[in-house]
């Protein structure tokens, strides 16, 4: 089972946060980070996040990473979205 964990924050303060679950067992790690974030998005009403090469450095480090306002094209009324992963089989 694959686990994500995404949590908005605002002032130091988490607003909003979701887990996503997907439990396909014939798709990539990468494409279930992406079909995760997808939905994080969609539930939020956000564009998708870019993500930057210190974004990538932190998830491949850490499997976790922020994105600020820098990651979005759009203005978002946040300070940062963090995704973390939870669980992996």
């Amino acid at each position: 089972m694959f686990r994500l964990w995404a949590k908005i924050f605002k002032d130091n303060r988490m607003i909003k946060d979701m887990v996503v679950v997907n439990d396909k067992p014939n798709i990539k790690r990468t494409q279930k980070i992406f079909a995760a974030i997808e939905e994080i998005c969609y539930s939020y009403d956000l564009s998708k996040p870019i993500w930057l090469d210190s974004t990538i450095a932190d998830f491949k480090r850490h499997d976790k990473t922020r994105f600020t306002q820098d990651n979005f094209m759009e203005p978002v009324e946040f300070d940062y979205l963090e995704i973390h992963i939870i669980e992996e089989d």
